[in-house]
């Protein structure tokens, strides 16, 4: 069985943020949501449990960061071309989603970012297959 990586997020809202992960082309699992929990699918191995702001304190002992003003964590998801990036982070943006940082285009590698409804930070980036595999040819 392939490894599975399970990010839980805190949010403030789950409609709006259920509704801008959707508008990307996002699903979610039934199986792992309710009304306070909602399971976003990013792939077969890879999910996002967002959880209400009082759902997420259950599993913490500590405060819950303000992303607005501080940055925890920064997720950064691999897309299949140049294209991709684009499309993924314009419409982010066009749905609700607030600029994270300026466009890096190294020729090997082109990445865009942005913040979701909640200010958790996401990257999408693209890297040649060749240069990814380590070859310098």
């Amino acid at each position: 069985m392939a490894q599975m990586i399970f990010v839980n997020l805190p949010v403030k809202d789950l409609k709006t943020t259920k509704g801008f992960f959707e508008k990307l082309g996002y699903g979610f699992n039934p199986a792992f949501s309710d009304d306070k929990t909602a399971c976003l699918v990013i792939s077969d191995t890879i999910f996002a449990m967002l959880m209400t702001e009082p759902r997420f304190k259950d599993f913490t002992k500590k405060d819950v960061t303000d992303a607005s003003k501080s940055t925890e964590v920064i997720l950064a998801l691999s897309c299949d071309s140049r294209e991709e990036v684009d499309r993924l982070a314009d419409a982010a943006l066009a749905a609700g989603g607030f600029p994270a940082g300026e466009t890096q285009d190294l020729g090997f590698m082109y990445g865009r970012s942005f913040q979701d409804p909640d200010h958790h930070n996401w990257e999408v980036i693209w890297m040649d297959p060749a240069a990814a595999a380590g070859d310098q040819g």
